[in-house]
């Protein structure tokens, strides 16, 4: 008898403890999936959802304030999503917010990010369609790093071919760099040129005694002369006009001078 009691009780605390576990279960699932909150629900579609799944969290401004609700295919082009947020957040969901698709990490969970609004966009209403955006492709994306890896390999080994020929003096550029034959001819054409610059310049003053030439260079020099002449003429010509004026100036005031001595002479023999 009193092992039967102790049974029933061990039995007893047991169905309680298991239904303490469950209600708290249910409860914190209703939290998360929001079964418990008032809710608004709202709709998109995309063309692609990229493994999005129903139960995948909603967020605002990096929150989590909903879940989605339902997944449903439209026609060959389009899927519609079915989302549900907390209704205390609706004020901040404006109707020119944008729904997009991201992944919690590379590898992540997908879940659906709305955006911000303007301040000029109103809130939303129950059953609010928002505008998407179209989320990028991950195979997509994974394709293009790998071209550009490949690319980057075959760019490395021509480089590395490039630096051996230079190294071991193959090619244009590694002869000129190792090859010291190329580099003496190089200094060899320079002093080439040095020499017949220098051989010019003897060759036109020789020309300018020879008897043929002489005249020609006679008359340059003329040339010269005068037209440094006609600068000088132009320059006294100029320094003239120049004194001229200030003599004009002082003679118009002696003229005054005198006009001035002569009325006050005037003015006091009246006086």
């Amino acid at each position: 008898m009193g092992n039967s009691k102790k049974l029933a009780g061990r039995l007893g605390i047991f169905v309680v403890a298991g239904l303490a576990l469950l209600v708290a279960g249910i409860f914190y699932i209703g939290r998360q999936k929001h079964l418990f909150n008032p809710v608004v629900n709202l709709n998109t579609t995309f063309k692609n959802i990229s493994g999005l799944e129903v139960g995948n969290n909603v967020r605002f401004s990096g929150i989590n304030v909903g879940t989605v609700q339902q997944i449903r295919i439209i026609n060959d082009t389009t899927v519609k999503v079915y989302i549900i947020v907390d209704k205390e957040v609706q004020k901040f969901i404006k109707t020119d917010s944008r729904i997009k698709i991201s992944s919690d990490g590379l590898i992540g969970d997908k879940t659906i990010n709305i955006t911000q609004g303007t301040s000029l966009g109103r809130s939303v209403k129950e059953g609010q369609y928002l505008i998407s955006v179209e989320p990028l492709e991950t195979d997509a994306i994974m394709a293009n790093l790998s071209k550009t890896g490949e690319n980057a390999t075959i760019i490395s080994g021509e480089l590395a071919e490039i630096i051996h020929k230079v190294n071991t003096g193959n090619g244009t550029i590694g002869r000129l760099l190792r090859d010291s034959t190329i580099a003496e001819n190089i200094g060899q054409t320079i002093r080439n040129l040095k020499r017949s610059s220098k051989g010019l310049d003897e060759n036109m003053e020789a020309a300018k005694h020879n008897i043929l030439l002489r005249g020609f260079f006679k008359k340059k020099k003329k040339d010269e002369e005068h037209l440094k002449e006609g600068k000088n003429k132009n320059k006294e010509t100029a320094n003239e006009h120049e004194t001229k004026e200030k003599k004009e100036t002082w003679k118009e005031r002696r003229e005054r001078k005198k006009l001035e001595r002569k009325l006050k002479q005037e003015a006091e023999e009246k006086k």
